[in-house]
């Protein structure tokens, strides 16, 4: 038996020592018929069924290109002939979506990968992001002036709706994933859009291949290995956040003045942030710049009015509480200052 390809070695090792769940649970390989994914797809089809796992596969047609519905059904194809079980085709409309085409996209990939694995009872889907990814994502957060959680990138495992999503291959070389599907033959579609400039992605691809031209290979490993040790401080800055949110809670859903301004700034933002998204604002909208109008109701506190966010979100600081406004709060304080009194400290 000829020896096994170094390549495939490596993304069939990175798939076993993921953190998977219990023998006989299904899980779902994300794969858009790129290299990434395929040699994931392959690995994943090797290597699972040998750890007592089910595998399956979904391909999202985003239904974006010409002839995307022929490349999805041809991933398809391939799934059966190796065995996998279930293996589904989702199609999905983009249009009408907010945050542009990528963001558009992505949301929508996301969703229908789900609603997949709900369908199925699928436990796990794994998704073919490597180690390049990680620091273009850590390169992008960069460039909009990203905190700590923006800068930690992707995260190995997250649970979403019930669903664990698991990047097995964030510490594998993109090159390697290449060179695997070469060595096992395997029929690799190369998305256009990976070329277009209208992406940011495309240029995060270009600015990394640049540094790595200029100041060596080991950029890539440095800017994944900053998320890394980023997302483990992240993770323990979380966990004192939570803890300190169930104290400052008060009984009407509001957040205590008194308790918010003994903590930290770094843990007091979590809080503020955790509570804001909590309230119904979008996390993707809800920007440092709500969180420090936020704080400044705790920290910097001159009377000033409603602290707005996103989704039509208004906040007030009503006698030592943060509170959202409500009809009540609204016509209290709208009396209040036709009296010319206080909310309150």
């Amino acid at each position: 038996m000829p020896p096994l390809d170094p390549a495939v070695a490596t993304v069939r090792l990175a798939v076993r020592r993921a953190p998977l769940p219990p023998p006989g649970a299904l899980v779902l390989v994300a794969c858009s018929g790129g290299p990434d994914s395929m040699a994931l797809a392959s690995a994943a089809a090797f290597a699972l069924p040998r750890r007592g796992l089910r595998v399956g596969l979904v391909t999202v047609d985003h239904q974006l290109q010409e002839g995307s519905a022929e490349r999805a059904q041809g991933v398809a194809r391939w799934a059966t002939s190796r065995g996998l079980d279930p293996v589904q085709v989702c199609t999905v409309d983009t249009r009408g979506r907010t945050g542009g085409p990528e963001a558009a996209a992505r949301d929508a990939r996301y969703e229908a990968l789900i609603a997949a694995a709900h369908d199925h009872g699928a436990a796990a889907v794994l998704l073919g992001h490597t180690r390049e990814d990680q620091a273009e994502t850590v390169l992008l957060a960069l460039v909009r002036g990203a905190g700590p959680r923006g800068l930690s990138g992707m995260p190995v495992q997250r649970r979403r709706e019930g669903v664990i999503l698991l990047r097995p291959l964030l510490d594998v070389p993109r090159a390697a994933t290449r060179d695997a599907c070469l060595a096992e033959d395997l029929p690799v579609w190369h998305d256009p859009h990976n070329a277009d400039p209208a992406y940011r992605r495309t240029h995060a691809r270009a600015l990394l291949s640049s540094l790595v031209e200029s100041l060596g290979p080991a950029v890539v490993g440095n800017l994944a290995r900053t998320a890394s040790l980023l997302a483990a401080d992240t993770a323990v800055l979380d966990r004192l956040a939570r803890r300190a949110a169930r104290r400052a809670s008060t009984p009407d859903g509001g957040l205590a003045v008194a308790a918010l301004a003994e903590l930290p700034e770094a843990v007091r933002s979590r809080v503020l942030h955790r509570w804001a998204a909590g309230l119904g604002a979008s996390r993707s909208a809800l920007s440092a710049r709500h969180v420090r109008a936020l704080d400044a109701l705790v920290t910097a506190w001159r009377g000033q009015g409603a602290v707005g966010l996103p989704g039509g979100i208004e906040v007030v600081r009503r006698r030592g509480v943060l509170l959202p406004v409500d009809d009540r709060i609204r016509h209290a304080s709208g009396r209040q200052a036709a009296r010319g009194e206080e909310q309150g400290p």
